[in-house]
């Protein structure tokens, strides 16, 4: 069954800080490495133009807030792109220099085939994580590996 992610970040400086330009300048070299990765469904992006979703408002008020959400064959396929495609991973290892902490960050749920999960559906899941914690209905890669 396919899986949805959902990831969240909130930038440290306000988003056009030149501070920031490495991280956008990565995105549509990850984004198109993504786009052809083995499992790789969908991904949410912005309007017009946009490769990206980081214009796209997931909390009102908040332009500092970006959500990155994807549809993939399964855990197996996302992980293998999220902890292994190294040009992901150097983008990862220096996200402490972009983005504040935010908990919880991550969410994964199955969602059924051909279903594109809206902002609205993945930021529920997102809180109900935090709410209630990881389960079989909203899930982190830890819990998965432990419970699969």
């Amino acid at each position: 069954m396919p899986i949805a992610q959902i990831n969240v970040s909130r930038f440290r400086r306000p988003k056009a800080d030149p501070a920031n330009q490495p991280f956008m300048d990565a995105l549509d070299h990850v984004n198109a490495q993504a786009d052809v990765a083995d499992g790789f469904i969908w991904r949410l992006v912005g309007e017009g133009d946009a490769n990206d979703a980081t214009a796209i408002q997931a909390l009102a008020g908040d332009a500092d807030f970006i959500v990155n959400l994807t549809v993939w064959r399964d855990v197996p396929a996302l992980e293998a792109f999220a902890y292994r495609q190294a040009d992901h991973r150097s983008v990862m290892a220096r996200r402490g220099e972009w983005f504040e902490p935010v908990e919880p960050s991550l969410a994964l749920w199955d969602v059924p085939e051909g279903h594109i999960p809206t902002v609205a559906e993945a930021m529920e899941k997102l809180a109900q994580i935090g709410r209630d914690g990881p389960s079989a209905a909203v899930f982190t890669f830890r819990w998965w590996r432990e419970n699969r």
